[in-house]
């Protein structure tokens, strides 16, 4: 696309509010997603015409798109979707704000970073699908554990990055407020916070992909509810368009708490949005 016509279109946004869709897809490259979706579609439905697998091995899209309707009307997706999504929300939630409160602390004292690092690091090194089965029977087969699975996948990269965010603080800015003999909740909320929101965003957004990660594995190991379990019942019964179908629903939760993320990120920096 030439710079004339993305000029174009952007003042005919300004000017008239009404634009329509083909030209969005246009202007956000939108099409591009569209044809990578219809050749996804059609190489899936070419392997499985072509190589005549069974559907136990390979569904066909249309095989997958019929169960994703059944399993849509008579609610099964439904429920099982929303107790991996609460799960989800708040293993999120908590892993997050636990490890930006310790995240700060610790990039403020770098003492503390090194006692607690052997630690964090040691906690990161073992798989989580290996404690997994552990928590659940410390912790019962109910959701609270599969929220502390998906707070403990997330806590880490959300944790790195709040330290690289709040020591990324400019030199010249923080000398510029301690001029001002600011007290420590001003200096937090007026420079550390907006200096580091860029990369505390990117921690959350790893983090939100992740959280979807861990409600999986605890449901895995242990539940009688939630889309891994939905995948395990799939699979026990060779019903792969089930397991599809529960598959995409993670991919669609994943997609939409990183884009929730995202929206999040350019509402908190408004100054950021017309760069």
């Amino acid at each position: 696309m030439t710079k004339y016509t993305e000029l174009s279109l952007t003042h005919r946004q300004h000017s008239n509010p009404e634009v329509s869709f083909s030209e969005k897809l246009v202007k956000h490259n939108g099409w591009l997603v569209l044809i990578s979706l219809l050749l996804a579609l059609g190489i899936w439905s070419a392997v499985v015409n072509w190589g005549n697998l069974p559907a136990f091995v390979l569904p066909s899209p249309s095989a997958v798109w019929q169960k994703f309707l059944l399993s849509l009307a008579n609610g099964t997706l439904i429920h099982h979707t929303l107790v991996t999504l609460s799960e989800v929300l708040l293993g999120l939630f908590a892993g997050s704000c636990l490890a930006t409160i310790t995240g700060y602390f610790l990039a403020r004292s770098a003492s503390l970073e090194k006692i607690l690092s052997p630690f964090l690091i040691a906690s990161q090194a073992v798989p989580t699908v290996a404690i997994a089965p552990l928590l659940i029977i410390w912790f019962g087969s109910g959701m609270s554990s599969k929220v502390l699975i998906c707070a403990l996948i997330v806590f880490f990269p959300v944790l790195v990055n709040t330290i690289i965010g709040f020591r990324a603080v400019p030199a010249n800015l923080k000398d510029l407020m301690l001029s001002l003999h600011p007290n420590r909740w001003q200096m937090l909320k007026y420079l550390e916070i907006p200096s580091a929101l860029p990369i505390l965003f990117g921690g959350l957004r790893i983090g939100a992909t992740l959280s979807v990660i861990g409600a999986v594995v605890g449901e895995f190991v242990g539940s009688d509810q939630g889309l891994g379990f939905l995948i395990n019942v799939g699979r026990g019964q060779y019903d792969m368009p089930l397991v599809f179908v529960a598959i995409f629903s993670l991919i669609f939760l994943a997609l939409c708490l990183y884009s929730i993320a995202l929206m999040a990120e350019r509402l908190s920096m408004p100054w950021k949005r017309h760069r």
